[in-house]
């Protein structure tokens, strides 16, 4: 496809557009394949970027893959402002001691295990075995809500599986970032300073105190009388601002943005604009995956880096993969028994745990981008962190909504049978036993009522976008009549 490029002579904005279209189609046409196979969407957009890149098909010029850096911080926005909405105070209020401890355990258990196998045993670069440790704190959040929302799961398992995701995410940045700034100090050349730990972690609670003052500027642009057009394209704006400044100052937008989410859902219960974005930004976020899998080495997993260490980066990647999930469930674990959880939310929270793409894409990518900028021995540092990561999550994403719908499940959370989904008194007001004909009508009758109509049945993503749409439309229409001399020619009733 480069060659056909050169043949028709396009001109870079004629590349740069016919590769995004290539990126869409070909990201849908690959999610028709792994519907089928009930995988996630994640997948074939990672997949879609594997084939269309320059190892295989080399379908997107090498200057349009670079020239799309920026989408990382764009997804990286979406992502961390809807993984505000789920630190609601309320809840957090209820269970706060409980969730931080075990939130703390199940992230130091997985980044600390990845640590001593990385480092100890791999023997891999002691640097690079703190960054990649400090990845596998990161949880999924996107992956988490979707399973819950698909099974319709409640209860205190749900509760606290919510919360510590969400926690889960701020621990997760806060390692991250702070591993990647001593990592870049000390590959520079520059000797150790106390200062190197303590200057991220100030820049990280600036970030976070910035991230705040923007939910209240959203805030104080969405009165109640404002458009939903409006609201949607003021808050894209805020988001997008956000990411410039950050991007101005080098720093990551995510734990900002996260921020932003928190304070705005907290002081206005709004939820809708969460869900009128999570319907706007698919076409986003399959380009941030396509381009991540454009920018993924497949021939690299086979050989190894010598500065990250002498085992092949595909031993590293599946050692990863298995170590933090071992970590993971045994930090839960020990920390819902350490807290007094209930024997369910034990044995099944750390199940709930190992999804991990958006936000460790993200974040890997940034860190790739980062370390990148320090040497020329660290950019390969920075690109073997970005295979792994990328090679990891396929797996994740093949696996993980499956474990957290299984965690759910045997939590009890849920259930597929009949009598869990519509429980009904067995005997009637006079006490004679109902017949299990009488319990199963009762049961289909209470079902029929919940069923909401036919009109309706879509996702709440889509019903907030579509309400948006129609309220533009409605908008618009008020608009015509008073340039057109108000109600005069309505027609009256009969």
């Amino acid at each position: 496809m480069n060659y056909l490029y050169d043949i028709l002579r396009l001109s870079p904005t004629a590349q740069t557009v016919t590769s995004v279209a290539l990126m869409l189609f070909g990201g849908f046409a690959l999610t028709r394949i792994t519907k089928r196979l009930k995988l996630p969407n994640v997948t074939a957009y990672i997949l879609c970027g594997i084939l269309m890149g320059p190892n295989l098909l080399n379908l997107i010029p090498q200057n349009v893959i670079d020239g799309m850096d920026f989408l990382s911080d764009i997804a990286l926005a979406f992502i961390a402002f809807g993984t505000g909405e789920f630190f609601r105070f309320s809840q957090l209020r209820k269970n706060g001691p409980k969730v931080i401890v075990i939130t703390l355990l199940e992230c130091a258990a997985a980044s600390a295990l990845v640590f001593v196998v990385c480092f100890g045993i791999l023997r891999l670069n002691l640097l690079f075995s703190i960054v990649l440790a400090s990845l596998a704190a990161a949880t999924s959040p996107a992956s988490t809500a979707m399973t819950i929302r698909q099974t319709g799961a409640r209860g205190d398992f749900v509760n606290t599986l919510l919360q510590v995701v969400a926690l889960d995410g701020l621990v997760g940045l806060l390692a991250y970032s702070t591993a990647i700034s001593a990592a870049v100090t000390a590959m520079t050349g520059k000797a150790f300073d106390p200062m190197d730990i303590i200057k991220p972690l100030l820049i990280n609670l600036g970030v976070l105190l910035l991230g705040a003052l923007f939910g209240l500027i959203l805030k104080l642009l969405m009165p109640s009388g404002r458009s939903t057009d409006n609201r949607l394209i003021i808050s894209i704006a805020i988001l997008f601002t956000f990411c410039g400044i950050c991007t101005l100052l080098d720093i990551s937008p995510l734990l900002g943005c996260m921020s932003m989410g928190t304070v705005y859902i907290n002081i206005t219960g709004d939820d809708k604009l969460f869900k009128q974005l999570n319907y706007f930004s698919p076409p986003i976020l399959l380009l941030f995956f396509v381009r991540s899998g454009l920018s993924f080495k497949i021939n690299a997993l086979g050989g190894s880096v010598a500065s990250v260490g002498s085992a092949p980066l595909l031993l590293i990647g599946i050692t990863y993969f298995l170590v933090r999930i071992i970590g993971k469930y045994a930090g839960s674990y020990l920390g819902s028994l350490i807290t007094g959880k209930p024997k369910t939310t034990r044995r099944y929270i750390g199940l709930a745990l190992i999804p991990q793409a958006g936000v460790a894409i993200g974040l890997a990518t940034l860190g790739a981008r980062t370390i990148g900028q320090a040497s020329e021995k660290a950019a390969e540092l920075g690109d073997a962190l970005l295979t792994i990561i990328l090679a990891s999550s396929v797996l994740y994403e093949l696996i993980g909504p499956v474990c957290a719908k299984l965690s759910l499940y045997l939590s009890g959370s849920y259930s597929d049978k009949i009598e869990d989904l519509v429980p009904l008194d067995s005997t009637t007001e006079d006490g004679r036993e109902k017949t299990s004909v009488e319990l199963l009508i009762e049961r289909i009758h209470a079902i029929q009522d919940r069923i909401p109509p036919h009109e309706l049945a879509t996702s709440e993503d889509e019903q907030a976008f579509t309400e948006a749409a129609e309220e533009f439309h409605r908008a618009g229409g008020r608009q015509y009549r008073r340039l057109n001399g108000g109600d005069r020619f309505r027609i009256p009733r009969g």
